[in-house]
């Protein structure tokens, strides 16, 4: 029908008519049609935009189960059973050992909380791995069928690297400080860090470039991963709680240890924070002895990153007990209320 068409039209267009315009058609078709059915054009109007179609299908459809694999993998790592290990204790040692068991129960919930956050930034850099070497393919295949030669880019790789190393030093750094961070498992999400700058927050993210924490103002900072030279990681295993409490020196000293003793071993064991501390407060005793007050130092192991909670829960148990006791603390009633004081001496 096309070709009827444009024969028509043609010999329609043609000065003369006749033979010679309907031979004239007939040419064009005969090259419209040689045209089309040309092997190398049908190839870049047909053959090519396909194969370049159907690799981008396959390298989405391939993106998309290795995140699959990746995500069940992880979400195995994190419901897999732990084996039991520990023996079966006998009757008579149950209640020596019990405060022992309670720790290491707590020690476990650590190190758990540790194991998910490195299941969680594995997962994440993993998928991102993916994209990169699923796209990289891509491209160089689609380079490859619009006939152009990959073997140069690929020989080149090494000039390339080479002026990778000169021109995006930072870069080289911020991914091999990323690649070392992860292997040494220094930190993972959700674990509270402090970095040189005295940044200190949860982390939120984590990239092989780029690491993002979250501090305690809500602010987000985005840290390149080679500019961290020191890192502290408040989320590794357990923590320690210390505690300063000064006294003054009209108190008896030993009367006071026994309040503060008593008082914090009380606090640890409230409901609010038990399940914070692993073991038994620590009172090391007078830390500080200045002209006008002694200063007590307790040291408590806490979950990590309960530290903060736990010191600020048996601070305020610890302060009641010591005005219930009558044991006072430096200025009880303020740095300059000296004549307050002697008038309360002379009332009294």
């Amino acid at each position: 029908m096309f070709d009827t068409f444009l024969a028509a039209n043609l010999a329609a267009a043609a000065p003369g008519g006749g033979g010679s315009a309907a031979d004239a058609a007939g040419d064009a078709v005969d090259n419209v049609t040689e045209w089309w059915q040309d092997e190398h054009m049908q190839q870049w109007l047909i053959a090519r935009p396909l194969k370049i179609l159907l690799v981008i299908v396959l390298a989405v459809i391939a993106q998309w189960v290795c995140r699959r694999i990746i995500n069940k993998l992880a979400a195995k790592a994190r419901t897999a059973p732990k084996p039991n290990l520990r023996r079966p204790t006998p009757a008579s040692a149950r209640g020596e050992a019990r405060e022992q068991a309670a720790e290491m129960s707590a020690l476990d919930k650590a190190k758990e909380a540790r194991r998910q956050s490195r299941i969680t930034t594995l997962a994440g850099v993993g998928r991102s791995a993916v994209a990169i070497v699923v796209w990289t393919i891509t491209g160089l295949i689609i380079l490859q069928t619009l006939t152009i030669n990959i073997a140069p880019l690929i020989a080149s790789a090494g000039v390339v690297g080479v002026a990778l190393g000169f021109g995006a030093q930072s870069l080289v750094k911020d991914f091999l400080s990323g690649i070392f961070m992860l292997i040494e498992d220094q930190y993972g999400i959700g674990d509270v860090v402090q970095l040189e700058d005295g940044i200190i927050g949860e982390v939120e993210d984590i990239t092989l470039r780029v690491t993002k924490v979250r501090d305690i103002d809500g602010t987000l900072w985005t840290v390149r991963n080679g500019d961290i030279m020191s890192v502290g990681n408040f989320s590794d295993q357990y923590a320690i709680c210390r505690l300063q409490i000064p006294v003054g020196l009209s108190n008896n000293a030993t009367d006071a240890w026994e309040v503060i003793d008593r008082a914090i071993h009380e606090a640890v064991r409230d409901p609010a924070i038990r399940g914070d501390v692993l073991a038994e407060p620590v009172l090391d005793g007078i830390s500080e002895w200045e002209p006008d007050h002694i200063s007590y130092r307790i040291s408590i192991k806490t979950m990590p990153g309960q530290q903060w909670h736990v010191q600020r829960h048996s601070q305020v148990h610890v302060l009641n007990a010591m005005q219930d006791a009558g044991i006072r603390v430096p200025y009880p009633h303020g740095m300059g209320a000296a004549q307050y004081v002697a008038n309360e001496k002379k009332e009294d």
